[in-house]
This record gives C-alpha cells, structure tokens and sequence, in this order.
C-alpha cells in the first residue's frame, strides 16, 4: 500500500498557493492549508479529492504562526512538504511605512518564522526513529534580481527569499537530514499581486511548474521557465541599462 503524502501550503487560500493545493491533491497528497481566510480555505478543501486540513494563519505573527504550524503537522499522518507562499506586493512611490513594514512582516520575517519551523520539524528526531526526510518550497520572484522604485520592499524582501534559501541549501551539506531546499521564481502570474502581462500565466499553469520542481527536486526554478532568460538578463546587464529597461 502506497504511504499518504501530506503538504502543508503556507498561503494557500488565494493565487499560487491555492493553486498548488488543488494540483499537489490531484497528485495524491493530503493538503494542509494555513492562510488568514479561514472560511475560503474550508471551502477550497471541501473541494479536493484527498483529506485536507485547516489552520487559520497570520505569519505576522511569528510565534503564533510557528505554533500553528506545528500543531497543523501534528494533525497530519504525514508532512512530507512544505510550501511558503504567503506574500504581499504593495507598490508605495511614497515610501508610507506601515505599507513598508507590512512587506517586510509578511514576506521576510513571517516567512523565516515558517521556513525554520519547517526545518525543524524535518530534522527533529522522534523516539525511536530517523530523521524525517523532507521538502521545504520557497516562492520568491524574478524580482529578486533587480530593485525597482515603488516595489523596493518587494523586490529587496524576494532578494532576501531567494538568498535565504540559498543558505539553508548550503547549511544541508553538513546535516544528517536528508531536506530539500527549492527556490520557486515565478515571473508574471495573474493573482492580485501581479504588476504586468509580459509573459503572464495562470496561477494554475504556475502550480504546474511548481509541482514538475518538486517532483524533479529542483534547488532552483523559475515559472514559467523562459523567466530565467529575464532574471539572466538583469543579473548580466549593467545597472544603468537595467534602470533604462525599468
């Protein structure tokens, strides 16, 4: 008998992250979604062919997310993957702190709080067994390769992301847990955070490039896949061309 998959999908009552929960249920896993919108996320399960499990988060509230986390993969049978997708795009021209604050709450500091509970529970060692194998998913951007004026918050918190797990890949190479760490760049994908249709997909065509990633164990990953020509781009081209393409 094959063994249940779980996934837990910070983020997932909207966009990618709900988007990827009715794509990784289609491949058989159980589903954990923890979002802020309770009520949409019970109906987003309500309709998945597997089991799935509901967890009201707020990861600006760090220790209460990391909490939840915990005792959202406790109500599992099994956690074999975890996706951190909650983030938040606001463009500010006015530099206004509370929007700025808000970026770095949601995208920075929520997401360590839920990137290192999900380490944590992968290489916790239970009673009487190994080490947990695991999966730990990041979506970061594209625009972790350049800052722009109005979305600097945004571009500067997607650096970080993309960096961050950078680390963690490297901190792997010393453990004795066997995790893999996937960094996802998605360009353009039309959710309400999205600020162009260059090149623009659904959040469901994302979801599948994402779940090919997983599938594959990719440590890196752009969506759609043409986006690494863009991100190459503008790690290559000299700042004062980038500005003159923003």
């Amino acid at each position: 008998m094959t063994e249940t998959r779980g996934a837990i999908i910070v983020g997932a009552s909207s966009g990618i992250g709900e988007a990827l929960a009715r794509k990784l249920a289609d491949e058989g896993y159980e589903i954990g979604l923890a979002a802020r919108r309770t009520e949409r996320m019970r109906r987003i399960g309500s309709e998945l062919p597997t089991k799935s499990y509901v967890a009201t988060m707020d990861v600006t509230d760090t220790d209460d997310a990391r909490e939840g986390f915990f005792e959202l993969a406790g109500a599992m049978p099994s956690v074999d993957l975890v996706v951190v997708s909650a983030g938040v795009a606001d463009a500010n021209y006015d530099l206004e702190w509370e929007r700025e604050r808000r970026t770095v709450d949601v995208n920075v500091r929520g997401f360590v709080a839920i990137a290192t509970a999900a380490m944590e529970y992968f290489e916790e060692t239970p009673d009487h067994a190994s080490e947990r194998d695991g999966h730990l998913v990041g979506i970061s951007s594209v625009a972790a390769h350049f800052g722009n004026g109005g979305t600097q918050a945004y571009n500067a918190s997607k650096a970080f992301v993309s960096t961050y797990l950078e680390g963690l890949r490297e901190r792997q190479t010393g453990s004795d847990a066997d995790v893999t760490i996937t960094t996802i760049e998605p360009g353009f994908v039309d959710t309400d955070l999205s600020y162009g249709s260059f090149w623009e997909c659904s959040p469901e065509t994302a979801a599948a490039g994402i779940a090919r990633a997983i599938r594959k164990e990719r440590d890196h990953a752009y969506v759609t896949r043409r986006w690494r020509l863009i991100a190459w781009a503008f790690d290559l081209l000299p700042d004062r061309l980038v500005r003159r393409v923003l």
